[in-house]
């Protein structure tokens, strides 16, 4: 049985030995790379313990804002990140060769085009398909179809206004998932909802993480910045994981300033 939901901080480990990061408004600003002070606290950690980044984006996302941005890394130290996006239907490591797959659980070609189908017609039906937007508003990202209310490519003020309250959000999530009962329907991001596989969401990917990584999930801490029960990151903390809540990347960064100093090096 996980915390209750008003619980925001279980208990950390005393010493966690793999550390798991949503990336958008953690790592970094929404589809924005990491900054230079993010970097280097990503790798002294990796130094020290498993790193891995679970966000609901698509590979190509995790390549341009974290991992192009430590071109400094040794092969050891990046052989220590593990990449599980979205939302863990895929998992990457970074090999001697760049970045491997260990698994990616791709949806059927009938299941891509009801998500498409499905998502498109309530959001129009909702008065919440908008003309003017940046960048795709429907994506195909293999294992997840993500739709995006102001385009892929939207200025982080442009998202952060348009549904301040998540309620336009879960309202379309929950008439998308009336309608596609045999898959899983969550609010993403700021604007965002993503279909995938019945089961799939960040608790998924922390047991993926387990499994492939053999570290329990009781030496584990996991760090976003959307851990209420509306956020995409709650399942991680519903299912008992440690948990740590932020407000942006700067955030972040400080509670790894205090916390590295206490963690052994390899």
């Amino acid at each position: 049985m996980g915390p209750p939901p008003d619980a925001r901080e279980p208990a950390l480990p005393q010493t966690p030995k793999l550390i798991a990061f949503d990336l958008d408004d953690t790592l970094a600003p929404s589809k924005s790379p990491v900054d230079p002070r993010m970097a280097r606290l990503l790798l002294d950690l990796a130094s020290r313990v498993e790193v891995a980044i679970i966000s609901g984006g698509q590979l190509a996302q995790f390549r341009s804002q974290v991992v192009e941005r430590l071109p400094d890394a040794s092969p050891d130290t990046l052989s220590h990140l593990q990449l599980l996006p979205t939302c863990g239907t895929q998992y990457y490591r970074i090999g001697a060769d760049g970045i491997e797959t260990v698994y990616a659980h791709a949806l059927t070609e009938d299941e891509k085009s009801r998500a498409l189908a499905a998502v498109e017609e309530e959001a129009r039906r909702l008065g919440l398909w908008e003309e003017t937007t940046w960048g795709e508003i429907l994506e195909d990202r293999g294992s997840q179809i993500t739709f995006s209310a102001l385009g892929q490519q939207a200025p982080l003020d442009a998202k952060t206004a348009w549904d301040p309250t998540g309620a336009k959000k879960n309202t379309l999530r929950e008439a998308v998932a009336a309608r596609l009962p045999d898959l899983e329907v969550r609010s993403g991001g700021s604007t965002s909802v993503d279909i995938t596989h019945r089961g799939i969401d960040k608790a998924y990917g922390m047991r993926q993480l387990a499994e492939q990584t053999g570290i329990p999930l009781e030496d584990m801490l996991f760090v976003g910045d959307r851990l209420d029960p509306d956020g995409n990151d709650y399942p991680v903390l519903a299912m008992g994981v440690a948990c740590h809540a932020v407000t942006g990347w700067e955030d972040t960064a400080a509670f790894l300033e205090d916390l590295l100093p206490t963690l052994p090096p390899r």
